[in-house]
């Protein structure tokens, strides 16, 4: 692999982790927000999360992986956002099962336990995301 492309990918991946840290700042205030207005916490949870997810899709369509028009005359590709959407729900899936058996097998403190599952997860859901949805 070329130095050039090295590089280019290195700079989508911090693009990639970028976008992460957005998603993770809308999570919170929308939650925060929510919470503040009496809103219990599982609903306001998966407001928030949803929030998140919706704001990773705009920004890492438009900015960490420069889609290329895919033939839609809006811009807008359904099968793209479908990929998306089935890329996040197996990425979750992974983290609640490696979150479980490190905890439970390992004994491993949960958020010691979250943030060795980040690392996974993230690396999985951004060459998920740019082989298999944009």
């Amino acid at each position: 692999m070329s130095d050039k492309k090295l590089n280019a990918g290195f700079i989508q991946f911090l693009k990639f982790n970028a976008v992460g840290l957005l998603n993770t700042l809308v999570d919170f205030a929308v939650f925060t927000l929510l919470h503040s207005l009496g809103m219990m916490n599982t609903p306001a949870q998966i407001i928030s999360y949803s929030a998140g997810t919706a704001n990773s899709f705009i920004w890492n369509k438009k900015v960490t992986f420069r889609d290329q028009d895919r033939g839609s005359k809006d811009g807008f590709d359904r099968r793209q956002l479908v990929r998306f959407i089935v890329l996040n729900l197996v990425v979750l899936g992974i983290s609640v099962l490696l979150i479980h058996w490190l905890t439970d097998r390992f004994g491993i403190q949960v958020l010691i336990a979250k943030v060795l599952v980040t690392f996974v997860t993230v690396i999985i859901n951004f060459f998920g995301s740019r082989k298999w949805v944009f």
